[in-house]
């Protein structure tokens, strides 16, 4: 059974830092590239970021484009996100997701508030 266990999320002062992991198991986790969506409250899922199995190809939303650094450890079989430079319009619910078989498949995601 596919897993995505996503931690790390809490509240932080404008300007600052965090960082999220997502730690996966019931796949081959290094086979497969991963994501990270977001959805702040009241808005839709808005992708933030993507990294390709062995973590030398990454992408990012224009918007957290040189504030936001995706990497994994497949070693531990982890995926993190490493937010910078935070906004008040990056607090959010963050979830990671793979796509398995061509299904995709979701954690229950973390809550990063940024705020005074």
């Amino acid at each position: 059974e596919v897993q995505l266990v996503e931690s790390g999320g809490g509240l932080v002062q404008p300007g600052g830092s965090l960082r999220v992991s997502c730690a996966a198991s019931g796949f081959t986790f290094d086979d497969y590239g991963m994501s990270w969506v977001r959805q702040a409250p009241g808005k839709g899922l808005e992708w933030v970021s993507s990294i390709n199995w062995n973590g030398r190809s990454t992408y990012y939303s224009e918007s957290m484009k040189g504030r936001f650094t995706i990497s994994r450890d497949n070693a531990k079989n982890t995926v993190y996100l490493q937010m910078n430079s935070l906004k008040p319009e990056d607090t959010a619910v963050y979830y990671c997701k793979v796509r398995f078989n061509g299904v995709d498949y979701w954690g229950k995601g973390t809550l990063v508030t940024v705020s005074s």
